[in-house]
């Protein structure tokens, strides 16, 4: 699905990711993880063409996407779930959906109905204004909003961040649902244990270079690398 391969990325002259290379197969949930300022959110926003890469090759479904717009790759099948949610604070909740409708009639894509069915809470507010929303409303919202793009790849970054520990296990039972529908996900989480209880396999960034690449299983019984790459 996504080949990553030796990514350069720069700030200005600040060279914050050095060779970084995955990869993402159909119907995987791949945790990108790292302490912070490691480089994960640069990693999917080099891969979204909102910070492009200077160096190496993305390929996504053997096409090289480096270098196009952010809304070609999401044209392409790409959707983004941005840490800072980015909703449409004036639109309710049903309008922040509709609006990012997108190929709804092939079959078992997402639609509105199916939306409702996998977010009920949603359903409940669907006539509130986004501004009035709590931060786990909006963070539903946003993810509900992407997969109504019927995106085939899914980058979800930071989902948790910010929000009450009910909220954090609401959010992460989603993305263990859509784990088990089968969507393609790269997942960033900063809680290393939530995110490697819904992920096959696992990356760990370290100071803008990969040194860590694995199953997930590996990651959760191995008490030494955990403490080594991610303090915990």
């Amino acid at each position: 699905m996504l080949t990553v391969e030796k990514i350069n990325t720069f700030y200005g002259e600040a060279h914050t990711l050095f060779d970084v290379s995955l990869e993402i197969k159909e119907a995987e949930v791949i945790a990108l993880l790292g302490r912070n300022g490691a480089g994960k959110t640069t990693t999917i926003r080099s891969i979204m063409g909102l910070t492009p890469p200077r160096g190496g090759k993305i390929l996504f479904k053997e096409r090289n996407i480096m270098g196009l717009p952010p809304y070609d790759i999401a044209n392409l099948g790409v959707g983004f779930v941005p840490d800072n949610r980015r909703i449409f604070p004036n639109l309710t909740v049903r309008r922040n959906l509709e609006i990012a409708r997108k190929g709804n009639g092939t079959k078992g894509g997402w639609t509105l109905e199916r939306i409702y069915d996998h977010f009920p809470k949603l359903k409940e507010i669907e006539s509130r204004m986004g501004e009035v929303l709590s931060g786990g409303e909006q963070q539903m919202l946003t993810i509900a909003r992407t997969l109504m793009g019927n995106p085939d790849l899914l980058l979800l970054d930071e989902p948790t961040e910010g929000l009450a520990p009910i909220m954090v296990m609401e959010v992460m039972k989603i993305v263990k649902e859509l784990k088990e529908k089968g969507e393609t996900i790269l997942l960033v989480e900063q809680n290393s244990t939530l995110a490697l209880a819904v992920s096959q396999r696992a990356y760990i960034l370290e100071n803008g270079h990969m040194v860590f690449s694995g199953l997930a299983d590996e990651l959760i019984q191995g008490q030494e690398l955990r403490q080594r790459y991610l303090g915990v």
